[in-house]
């Protein structure tokens, strides 16, 4: 049987009791609550106070920021799990590597990538977020940013050939992305990485930029446009039914 230390068992006990209490309550009513004697729950509650989990005011206790931080971070990984159950599922329906990424505070994010021994993710060779202008997700993510912002993300991660069939410079990325139809998927073929083509579909967010997007071999590119149309249409029906998430 493992060793169980009691002092941290009695310490969760406190701030379940606190966490009961959106008002907060006074240490004899935590302390009756945890059935603890009132002496080791004010020990306790000086430390859980101390350490940010707890705060006192006006006579009670509440729960105190690192007690909020801990939620926030079981609420970032339950909606990482969601993501990652959801890419599964487009994986195994379209039969191809899926992967979602946003535009989050000037960079290219990949949140999550999804693929099977037999069908492998495109490997990250070079930085994602330093060659955007090179693969689809990356333009995809661009097309939906306004021009300043393109223009800003260019100064910091200039636009050049890392393979024979990368978009020239900026001007002919430019001149790309002001062709994209709106919610179009953008496809890219072995601009990013050699024997590998791309597409990706913009994925609406509120303000967030986000998208969807698989990869496959070159020699299976006849069935990049059918299996894109594949993952929109499978991404349109479980975003209909808010059981996916993107706030992550």
């Amino acid at each position: 049987m493992p060793t169980l230390i009691g002092s941290v068992q009695r310490a969760l006990r406190l701030l379940e009791a606190a966490a009961s209490h959106s008002g907060g309550a006074p240490a004899k009513q935590l302390a009756r609550e945890a059935g603890l004697p009132l002496p080791t729950a004010y020990h306790l509650l000086r430390t859980l106070t101390h350490e940010g989990y707890l705060r006192r005011e006006g006579g009670v206790f509440l729960l105190g920021d690192a007690a909020a931080r801990l939620g926030h971070g079981g609420l970032q990984q339950k909606r990482r799990s969601m993501i990652l159950d959801s890419l599964a599922h487009f994986r195994d329906v379209v039969g191809a590597p899926v992967y979602f990424a946003v535009y989050r505070e000037g960079e290219i994010e990949v949140v999550g990538v999804s693929d099977t021994p037999a069908n492998p993710a495109c490997e990250e060779w070079a930085d994602f977020r330093a060659t955007a202008h090179a693969h689809a997700i990356g333009q995809c993510l661009l097309g939906q940013l306004d021009e300043k912002t393109r223009r800003d993300h260019y100064d910091r991660h200039p636009v050049e050939s890392i393979t024979p069939y990368t978009v020239r410079d900026m001007h002919a990325l430019e001149e790309r992305i002001g062709a994209l139809e709106r919610m179009q998927p953008v496809i890219e073929r072995q601009e990013y990485a050699l024997g590998t083509v791309c597409a990706a579909i913009p994925i609406t967010a509120g303000d967030t930029a986000a998208t969807m997007a698989i990869s496959l071999p070159v020699h299976q590119e006849s069935r990049l446009l059918c299996v894109v149309d594949r993952l929109r249409s499978e991404v349109g029906a479980l975003l209909s039914t808010l059981s996916f998430s993107i706030s992550i």
